[in-house]
């Protein structure tokens, strides 16, 4: 078990995960199959982890680092977009793969759903080497998107982030990130590794399918006892929160009309992680989630606007 999420946490978030190009496009209806759908088409920066560190930064958060890897083909750009949005970047450029691509299909009716065709491209070519425990100092939190676990080489990566943050009794938190990705990789394994973690936060399906039951309320409570604290995100019902084995407590979410649902659950993350470095309790945290995620729904893209940006200014999704 990790280091817990009590006592003094003045310090810097470090995030470590996927920074990707979102290519997103926003169709009204049912996909024609053969033919054309109109859409409306922007390319914006995105990935999880990026997006979750953004809006950490975005809450209050005055120091957020990101470790990630990028192709040479837009790491300027990328490293551009995360300081505007106030995130300092740790990018490692890969000498061989480009920067991953997401496609991101965007329903515009009501329920704005939307689908992911995804390259991960150099994002989950994170590597041991491109870690050092220098990289923990000033650290007060540590963050781990859950997409580092689903290629060998970024999954021995975020073993070695863990291992490191640990033995300085810095607390660690992970997003599984997708419930595809999560049934490839397997639950045991999945399981295995959160074993070390502090906090777990999960979607509603990706809790159910990590526990094998079918409400939320019951798999935050299961997953509680092998993670001390376990925050399940359940979208229009808000969120759970439970502590070590413990009754959950529900979280309401905020009304909301939602244009794009792409990155809502990066941004609970970030302004989750951001209040408890602030010193909130994990429900007043869980409650600063659901406000950044109503935020995030309500505009096109799963990133904040930059710093001095208008509300509708430019974001981008989670991959």
């Amino acid at each position: 078990m990790g280091a817990g999420v009590t006592g003094d946490r003045t310090g810097a978030l470090l995030v470590v995960g996927d920074v990707v190009t979102d290519v997103v496009a926003r169709h009204r209806g049912p996909l024609a199959t053969g033919t054309d759908t109109a859409a409306v088409i922007r390319t914006l920066p995105g990935g999880a982890g990026a997006n979750v560190a953004c809006w950490a930064a975005g809450s209050g958060c005055a120091d957020v680092r990101l470790l990630g890897r990028v192709g040479a083909d837009a790491a300027a750009w990328h490293g551009r977009e995360l300081v505007a949005s106030g995130v300092r970047p740790l990018l490692v450029t890969d000498p061989q793969a480009a920067t991953g691509t997401v496609v991101c299909l965007v329903d515009a009716g009501a329920a704005a759903e939307r689908t992911f065709l995804t390259d991960s491209g150099a994002s989950l070519r994170l590597e041991p080497a491109d870690w050092s425990d220098a990289l923990l100092d000033g650290v007060a939190w540590l963050h781990l998107s859950g997409y580092l676990l689903f290629t060998e080489s970024s999954h021995a990566l975020a073993e070695t982030a863990l291992d490191a943050a640990r033995a300085r009794g810095v607390p660690v938190s992970m997003d599984p990130a997708s419930a595809g990705f999560l049934a490839e990789l397997g639950v045991g394994r999945f399981l295995a590794f959160a074993e070390g973690l502090d906090a777990l936060l999960p979607s509603r399906d990706e809790a159910c399918l990590l526990t094998g039951l079918p409400e939320p309320v019951d798999a935050a409570a299961e997953l509680s006892r092998i993670v001390p604290l376990v925050v399940v995100k359940a979208g229009a019902d808000g969120a759970l929160v439970s502590r070590s084995g413990g009754t959950p407590v529900r979280v309401p979410a905020v009304p909301t009309s939602a244009r794009d649902t792409t990155g809502a659950g990066d941004a609970f993350t970030g302004a989750f992680l951001a209040a408890l470095l602030a010193g909130a309790d994990p429900r007043g945290a869980a409650a600063q989630g659901c406000r950044a995620g109503a935020r995030a729904v309500s505009r096109v893209g799963g990133r904040p606007p930059h710093r001095g940006e208008a509300t509708e200014g430019s974001g981008a999704r989670g991959g």
